[in-house]
């Protein structure tokens, strides 16, 4: 339980638990400008009294990027996987340029933006004795790549169909909870929901709904339930008939991503395939594994999509 202090609610460090490592790089910049050409000179001949400026300054750079969680309480510690600092003089301005890349849940642009910070803090401080015109002017992120913001989003265009397949749900004596779950993250995506429909583990109910979903041209079909190894869980042998293309890397995403999460994610037999231009989908029944099967794949598998179409590659 979180309690506010003051009146104020605490904040907390973002959960990223849900996210997935992927490749993330930064670009950030910051300018030193100094007041004479004689600076500039004494650092090109190397005798600045306190040493070699852009070397001290490249080390406590590094040290900048891997201190950055310990200073920024929200940060989230992580890999620096690569670092480069490059210097540009034009005029009486120094540029600093520093690169950061890491394959993470989150981005790098912090760590750019404080290893560049600490680099012209240094070069100041390093300058300082000898002109007393050093200013550091800016400090700005020039690049970020990775994570959701390199992704297609767009599944305004898209339709879907969600079909709960428990015999449970449908005799009414529980409620669905998974598949509501899963129709929430779908809007999110800004994916129509076209139908949502309940039916009991029997192979032709399955096998109905998904000819029914590709009949109507509909982007894609979730099943949600009957992918374990219980004697009534039969979605993907309903399915595997019907299924023009499998798409194994789609499986394997959902599965590496559950079984980071849960030991017994190896359990699940998730099914991802084409019936003509319909995405199909076989994700767990219970409500954590069909968001965490959902929050795996998507955006990204918005591209799919575009392939279909001829619009990527």
């Amino acid at each position: 339980m979180t309690l506010p202090i003051n009146g104020r609610p605490t904040t907390n460090m973002v959960d990223i638990t849900h996210k997935s490592n992927t490749l993330r790089m930064a670009i950030a910049q910051a300018v030193v400008s100094v007041s004479n050409e004689a600076t500039i000179e004494a650092i090109k001949n190397g005798t600045v009294p306190k040493g070699d400026v852009f070397e001290m300054s490249r080390a406590a750079g590094l040290l900048g990027i891997k201190k950055t969680p310990e200073l920024l309480p929200d940060c989230h510690p992580l890999p620096i996987e690569y670092a480069h600092i490059d210097y540009h003089i034009d005029g009486l301005d120094i540029y600093i340029e520093m690169t950061v890349k890491t394959i993470y849940k989150t981005g790098v642009e912090v760590e750019a933006m404080h290893g560049a910070s600490i680099v012209a803090l240094n070069i100041y401080d390093m300058l300082k004795p000898i002109d007393k015109g050093v200013e550091i002017k800016h400090i700005k992120l020039l690049k970020k790549r990775g994570g959701k913001s390199d992704v297609q989003q767009d599944g305004q265009s898209l339709k879907a169909a969600v079909v709960v397949c428990s015999d449970s749900v449908y005799k009414k004596e529980k409620a669905d909870e998974a598949g509501k779950a899963v129709t929430e993250l779908l809007k999110g995506w800004d994916v129509s929901i076209e139908t949502y429909t309940v039916v009991p583990d029997e192979k032709e109910h399955i096998q109905k709904e998904a000819e029914i979903a590709a009949g109507k041209q509909l982007s894609m079909i979730l099943f949600i339930g009957g992918t374990g190894l219980s004697p009534r869980d039969i979605t993907p042998e309903a399915l595997d008939p019907l299924l023009d293309r499998t798409i194994p890397g789609i499986e394997e995403a959902i599965r590496s991503y559950g079984q980071q999460r849960t030991p017994f994610a190896m359990l699940s037999r998730s099914r991802a395939g084409m019936i003509d231009k319909t995405l199909v989908l076989a994700l767990p029944g219970s409500t954590k594994g069909a968001t965490e099967g959902v929050q795996a794949i998507f955006p990204a598998v918005l591209h799919l999509f575009d392939i279909v179409k001829g619009g990527g590659h």
